[in-house]
């Protein structure tokens, strides 16, 4: 596929990188690492091989053989919340970012943006002397005030919006970006009109990171490159010569693939005989009642699905191998995590997220085409959990992690802890040389380094981790996990012997039971959480 190599030339003379940034307050410590951070979209917990599947993933493959996987690695169920939480340290209520960016409410926890001073790590990394750099998926503010070089950026090409299609960025969804409109594509704060260039997105977001990358000012000033591919997210967008790979690997269904997947996390010691498979859904239609057609067709929605993660990691690759040849890869700390769980969303052609332009009838990868794998599929992306995006049961907030530097994380381990996107601002901080009770410091976050961890020197205070997202609840405490959907009565959970969460232990432990609820109606009046009805009720539109 052509990228947009042909019109960079132009754009750098032009000097479309925009006016000085304020310099850093700090001098960089030389013994500060490059830090990368790439972020899946939408991918399931067991959707790479290292973590049990059979797409193949050889590069991520090598970060977890060399780096250290953490098994019970959560983030906030969906893309926005997800992302605040990622880049402020803080849950997604606290910084104005509890619902999606769109939704078009002034109440401060769900304003669909940052909050005036909010830090980001790309702030906090400036003042430590690092450049800021952002390739692929913003959706934590629509504004112009609220794009990335606001947030401690230096440089970004970013689709502001939360997805698009994997051939251009045209309007797709529904009447809330009409024909016309289109989404909006920055590279630092000019909006691009890219009709007319052909593209993959997968490899545009790579080639942008590159060409940032070499632009970089000098080898003695370490970056912080946040990678946010949009890939698995549907529509199911891929390759045909990707696609082809994949071909007959799913003739035998999604319960087939679920149990080799599980058979395979038992095997690599991700999950342990205590963590049963979860039950499929009873609105899933069983493979054997399919008819020839029907299977065929499931068959290639998970073939499309498998070649985007396969190009995901074909890309993670390149990255890898552009740092080797510019002598920089062994001096980089690399991040690799999802958003959220694996999506139901798409699962029908048109409907809610259809758009005129798209023809129902194309097949499934192609340009034309807009659709995404359905219920079944989605539950093999999640295995051995239960549900999906935007549920706060392990299915929605478990993601794969791998944490990749040799010579400072022992490899080839794995680690347990419960742990949580908000995690990964401190412990980037930590790596550049700032640390809590420095001055530049911010106040009240949420997480903890992780470097303690990593490093294999110790293990992570023990604190509760909280979740929210549209009345969907939770909380973890050790062992305890108390969740919901919302509007729907408290479950609990024994995490040490049923991560599946098959077994309710609510009526069992009420004691237990009051302590979590307890635990979460302090931490929600302390930051913002309002029932979901009320923010609802202060939407403009139908969501």
């Amino acid at each position: 596929m052509r990228s947009l190599a042909y019109i960079l030339p132009i754009v750098l003379l032009c000097g479309c990188f925009g006016p000085p940034r304020e310099a850093p307050t700090a001098a960089v410590p030389a013994t500060a690492p490059n830090i990368i951070v790439i972020l899946a979209d939408d991918m399931g917990y067991s959707d790479i091989g290292c973590f049990g599947s059979e797409i193949a993933t050889p590069h991520l493959d090598r970060l977890a053989a060399e780096g250290v996987r953490l098994t019970a690695f959560y983030n906030n169920a969906r893309c926005c919340p997800s992302r605040a939480a990622l880049l402020t340290g803080r849950y997604p209520q606290q910084v104005g970012v509890g619902g999606m960016t769109d939704i078009g409410v002034t109440i401060p926890a769900y304003q669909g943006h940052f909050h005036d001073r909010t830090l980001t790590v790309a702030d906090l990394l400036r003042r430590q002397g690092y450049a800021t750099y952002l390739s692929g998926k913003w959706h934590v503010g629509e504004e112009p005030d609220h794009w990335p070089l606001a947030h401690g950026f230096d440089h970004c090409f970013a689709l502001i919006q939360g997805a698009a299609s994997y051939y251009d960025f045209l309007p797709y969804r529904n009447d809330r970006w009409p024909p016309g409109n289109g989404l909006t594509v920055v590279r630092d704060n000019e909006p691009l009109d890219l009709t007319d260039t052909t593209f993959y997105a997968t490899d545009l977001y790579t080639d942008e990171a590159l060409r940032q990358l070499d632009g970089h000012p000098s080898p003695e000033q370490p970056f912080f490159l946040y990678l946010s591919y949009t890939a698995p997210h549907w529509p199911l967008h891929a390759l045909p010569e990707d696609i082809a790979r994949y071909a007959d690997t799913y003739q035998e269904g999604y319960e087939a693939t679920r149990r080799h997947r599980y058979e395979r996390l038992l095997t690599l010691g991700l999950i342990d005989s205590t963590t049963q498979l979860a039950a499929t859904e009873a609105t899933v239609t069983a493979w054997e009642s399919l008819s020839t057609p029907e299977r065929a067709e499931q068959a290639q929605l998970m073939a499309v699905y498998a070649a985007m993660v396969d190009r995901l990691d074909q890309n993670i690759g390149r990255l890898l191998d552009y740092l080797e040849a510019t002598d920089r890869l062994d001096n980089t700390v690399i991040f690799f995590l999802s958003d959220n769980g694996a999506a139901t969303a798409g699962e029908l052609t048109g409907g809610k997220y259809g758009h005129p332009r798209f023809d129902p009838t194309a097949p499934a990868g192609t340009p034309q085409s807009f659709t995404g794998y359905g219920r079944a599929w989605a539950a093999v992306s999640n295995t051995p959990f239960r549900y999906f995006k935007g549920d706060t049961y392990e299915g929605g907030i478990a993601t794969p992690f791998i944490a990749w530097s040799p010579g400072r994380f022992p490899g080839g381990r794995t680690a347990d802890p419960a742990t949580h996107i908000v995690d990964l601002l401190p412990t980037i901080s930590e790596l550049s040389g700032l640390v809590p009770g420095q001055q530049a410091y911010p106040d009240s976050l949420e997480g903890l380094s992780l470097l303690p961890l990593l490093e294999g020197t110790d293990t992570l205070a023990p604190r509760p981790l909280f979740f929210e997202h549209m009345g969907n609840a939770g909380v973890i405490d050790g062992r305890w996990k108390l969740v919901r959907f919302r509007n729907q009565p408290w479950e609990l959970y024994d995490l040490a012997t049923d991560r599946g969460e098959t077994t309710d232990l609510a009526a069992r432990y009420p004691e237990r039971m009051q302590l979590l609820q307890a635990l979460y109606t302090d931490w929600a009046a302390q930051s913002g959480v309002l029932p979901w009805e009320v923010v609802e009720s202060a939407i403009p539109y139908t969501f």
